[in-house]
């Protein structure tokens, strides 16, 4: 039946409901399980996205018993979809099982394969499998051997095994490039699918359809109208109980080398030969191979390393980062990270992307914001001069901003800057889908455009693991900024050298 509030939703969701399948969860009693996928999976089925789908826990604690009740209060809490429609409920729940066993033990995955033909011949589904890997990343290349040991990940055949895993994908370029020989002893890349939740956000994919949609755009979207682009990841909550996590990997680790790189590449690529996987990662590679690597004096002279002392955010007053639980009162981990970055090509040659990244700024906010260039004559006095904006919003309140300048009503010629605005909210009057939706659903349908090849991944740790070096011989302390502001005033002053300033979103 046609939904009479969306017409194309019959449309869309024949095209792309995905053949019937199980997921196994690794790592199924940590909160992610409980927070974000199941409740996604939750609402894909709800929405009649799914088909029929069971899903099997697998860890090493005794939840047989209660994992389907745990499942039920996470879904009550986190899914897109509720309340929990209690038919529903009983319907999606009655494929929800759990197989308890180790991580390291093979014996446990030979077992679990006959859970999962039993589960399947119960629920009339074909051996199509999702092994999710929830896990601490010390574990991906266990589990992955093991499940090749008791071939639950054949390469060929008429049914499908695909592994996703969350990141961390390695800490730097050395164990990147170890885990994933690896996965490639035992896994084709096409059975491969690293997870980055920046990739489902609806906003994030609308870069491309904005791009590339839309005539009147694109032509512009280069250095001959750009002045320069500013990409921007703040959060204003801090480490939030996991400064031992935090101390090893620092912000750069943490938000730049996986999400604002990716973004980058989205905002920067050519236009792809195709909308699919490989055409749209081929694109975003070229991107990262034409970044101008960063030297020991780029690094002094391109990259602020910021931490935060103790400062108010959102009326509240909080700690240093020096002062958090689980942090040496030493330590240098930098939690602010400002970078001046050059793209190489007859695209980009010339403009600057800045990009930043901290915790403890005063707001939680994530866009893209492309700053055109001047005229190169006012007509009206310097005064009238308002720099032409276009503001990619990924969070909160996603949507897109376009400043310009008008007319004020009256005698004079002045001129005022005012703002378009589209909101997802508003616009289309629904909540987009969470990102855990729409990449579960891509996986279990084969499209990998939004997760990440393994030659992105180590061409993007080859660039991060170059600054890293160069903080290393640079030695010294990151600069410091007070919580609850906008970063170091180093930072300020890297923009200020080429007359550019950091925008307030």
């Amino acid at each position: 039946m046609v939904d009479a509030a969306n017409p194309f939703r019959e449309g869309l969701t024949q095209e792309r409901i995905p053949e019937p399948c199980t997921v196994v969860i690794f790592g199924a009693s940590g909160d992610l399980t409980k927070r974000k996928l199941v409740p996604a999976l939750y609402s894909l089925a709800r929405d009649r996205m799914l088909s029929r789908c069971a899903i099997v826990g697998f860890a090493r604690r005794p939840l047989e018993n209660v994992f389907r009740q745990q499942m039920l209060e996470g879904v009550n809490e986190h899914a897109r979809r509720r309340p929990v429609h209690p038919e529903m409920w009983e319907s999606f729940s009655s494929r929800i099982h759990y197989h308890q066993g180790a991580f390291d033990q093979l014996e446990d995955y030979v077992s679990l394969k006959r859970t999962l033909e039993e589960v399947e011949k119960q629920n009339n589904i074909p051996p199509n499998r999702v092994f999710y890997l929830s896990t601490p990343p010390s574990s991906f290349g266990t589990i992955v051997r093991n499940l090749g040991a008791a071939g639950l990940v054949p390469k060929d055949g008429p049914h499908y095994a695909r592994v996703i895993i969350e990141k961390p994908f390695g800490v730097d370029y050395e164990s990147a490039q170890k885990l994933n020989r690896e996965l490639y002893e035992v896994l084709d890349e096409n059975q491969i699918y690293r997870i980055d939740h920046y990739l489902g956000k609806e906003t994030v994919q609308n870069l491309l359809v904005f791009r590339f949609a839309n005539a009147i755009f694109e032509p512009m979207w280069n250095n001959r109208y750009v002045d320069h682009v500013q990409i921007t990841g703040a959060e204003a909550l801090g480490v939030e109980g996991r400064g031992g996590y935090f101390e090893e990997a620092g912000i750069l680790r943490d938000m730049v080398q996986n999400h604002l790189l990716q973004v980058l590449c989205l905002a920067a690529m050519e236009p792809p030969v195709a909308f699919d996987a490989d055409s749209v990662r081929d694109e975003k590679l070229k991107v990262l191979r034409a970044l101008r690597p960063m030297k020991t004096a780029d690094v002094k002279n391109h990259v602020v390393r910021g931490q935060y002392t103790s400062g108010s955010v959102l009326a509240k007053r909080v700690p240093g980062y020096r002062e958090e639980g689980g942090v040496d009162p030493q330590s240098n981990t930098e939690t602010y990270v400002g970078l001046e970055i050059h793209i190489d090509n007859w695209r980009w040659s010339g403009v600057p992307f800045y990009l930043r990244s901290a915790k403890r700024m005063p707001k939680r906010v994530t866009e893209v914001a492309i700053h055109f260039k001047a005229n190169p004559l006012s007509l009206f006095g310097s005064e009238s001069v308002v720099q032409n904006i276009l503001a990619v919003r990924i969070q909160p309140d996603e949507g897109i901003s376009l400043n310009f300048g008008s007319k004020v009503p009256g005698p004079a010629a002045a001129v005022a800057p005012v703002s378009m605005e589209f909101r997802y909210a508003s616009s289309f009057g629904a909540e987009p889908p969470e990102a855990y939706e729409r990449l579960l659903l891509d996986c279990m349908l084969g499209d990998g455009t939004l997760f990440t090849r393994g030659d992105w991944v180590m061409e993007s740790w080859k660039y991060v693991s170059a600054i890293h070096r160069g903080w290393e011989e640079l030695g010294g302390e990151p600069a410091t900024y007070e919580a609850g502001t906008w970063g170091p005033s180093e930072s300020e002053a890297m923009l200020s050298r080429s007359g550019r300033a950091w925008r307030r979103p």
